[in-house]
């Protein structure tokens, strides 16, 4: 079974883009071990393409090559607080209007659905900072997106993992997590794989007893 690691820093975390198979030291580090621990008869193999700084108009670019090609079983996809992120980054100031990141996210999950057979587990784009929703521009455009995220899992998606929510009421102080409330601390990537486990076990079984 072919499960497709897909997205941003997040998903990237430090894994040697040289071996696709190497998992990073993030999420898809502790998901693709506990798979291995509870499916111990499924031959798994594990695939990681995520990259640092990717929007969702950067994944869109090597959809064909990083994700029609590979012919996966199961995509899981996080990506999106770029998208937001990055257009507050003085040094970077991209921004992505919310009606393009919906045409891009719903270009690459289309693809998906008609180029694959693939199931889609579709992550929600995280901030982990304590602001006021009603005093920060940046927040206000991560709730839209996240809204465009959910919008769009209810349509495509075989399951949908609401991150932001798991996180922010897990975490008893969001430092825990991750020092930058957007890439994860080793406590943080371990709970996110647990988490990632429980959304994509029903997807793993329901191939298993197909197969």
């Amino acid at each position: 079974m072919k499960i497709l690691f897909q997205g941003d820093s997040i998903t990237d975390a430090w894994r040697d883009r040289e071996n696709p198979h190497d998992m990073g030291e993030g999420y898809p580090h502790y998901a693709s071990a506990m798979l291995r621990d509870v499916f111990p008869d499924v031959d798994f193999e594990f695939i990681n393409l995520g990259i640092g700084g990717d929007r969702t108009t950067e994944i869109l670019a090597r959809l064909e090559s990083d994700i029609i090609e590979q012919q996966p079983d199961i995509v899981s996809l996080l990506v999106g607080i770029n998208d937001v992120w990055h257009r507050y980054l003085p040094d970077i100031g991209r921004e992505t209007t919310d009606e393009q990141f919906e045409e891009n996210l719903r270009t690459i999950l289309s693809a998906i659905k008609e180029r694959t057979s693939a199931c889609i587990l579709l992550m929600e784009p995280f901030l982990l900072e304590e602001v006021d929703p009603q005093k920060s521009e940046m927040t206000e455009e991560l709730v839209r997106k996240q809204a465009i995220v959910r919008r769009l899992g209810e349509e495509y998606a075989d399951a949908y993992l609401p991150l932001h929510k798991y996180l922010h009421t897990a975490a008893e102080e969001q430092s825990f997590y991750s020092a930058d409330g957007v890439h994860l601390t080793a406590d943080g990537a371990c709970a996110v794989g647990e988490v990632y486990l429980g959304a994509i076990t029903p997807l793993v079984e329901l191939l298993t007893k197909e197969a």
